[in-house]
């Protein structure tokens, strides 16, 4: 039953963390009233309310990097992976389906399509997601995102990350939530750097973690 709950957990809050993300390009893209600001604090916001509404229940992942990364810091373990990522994935999908069907005059429904050059916008995805997992790690209860400065902590990072790099790359940091769009939107064209360097910076912020926590347990 526990491993149900924190499925659903998962499926809410990333279909939530999609629609709210993608649905405020998304007007804005089509009408102009969000603008880039508002776009930011969207983000930063529904990350921040679904941590604190589903930390307890299933870690507030929403991400298939972040769970990835947590089962490499042996946080969390491998044979669940599987279920979180398809989980994360299908609740993205599924965001990204219904955006298209309340907004449909949106072409892009939220894609990530980078305005730099993609070897670029990889290193720049590559270190907000190391940024992000970071802090992530620092405030984390063992692969759950729980307690009074979680939701305040991992917020502010994707606020203040997507405030500055979603003019660039849009600020993914996550492959679940770039491939709802692409999939949906038909938009395919640099989903390989949102597939990938998500994880590649996340993993190195794994193992910059454990092996400062290693000098810091010598000392």
């Amino acid at each position: 039953m526990k491993r149900y709950t924190a499925l659903y957990a998962e499926f809410i809050g990333t279909f939530a963390m999609v629609f709210c993300g993608t649905a405020a390009m998304a007007v804005n893209e089509t009408t102009g009233d969000v603008a880039h600001e508002g776009v930011a604090i969207t983000w930063g916001l529904i990350v921040m309310v679904m941590i604190y509404a589903f930390g307890p229940q299933s870690g507030a992942h929403f991400n298939p990097a972040v769970t990835t990364a947590f089962a490499l810091a042996k946080r969390f373990p491998w044979k669940k992976v599987p279920a979180y990522v398809i989980t994360q994935t299908t609740a993205a999908v599924a965001a990204s389906v219904a955006v298209k069907a309340i907004i449909p005059k949106s072409i892009l429904i939220g894609a990530t399509i980078p305005s730099i050059p993609h070897e670029s916008a990889f290193w720049l995805e590559f270190l907000l997601s190391f940024f992000l997992m970071i802090v992530i790690l620092h405030i984390s209860t063992g692969s759950k995102e729980i307690g009074s400065v979680a939701g305040l902590a991992v917020g502010s990072v994707i606020l203040l990350e997507a405030m500055f790099a979603g003019p660039l790359t849009n600020a993914s940091m996550n492959p679940a939530r770039s491939f709802g769009p692409a999939l949906i939107g038909n938009h395919w064209e640099p989903i390989w750097l949102y597939l990938t360097a998500p994880f590649v910076g996340m993993a190195l912020a794994v193992v910059l973690f454990k092996y400062f926590v290693s000098l810091k347990d010598v000392g």
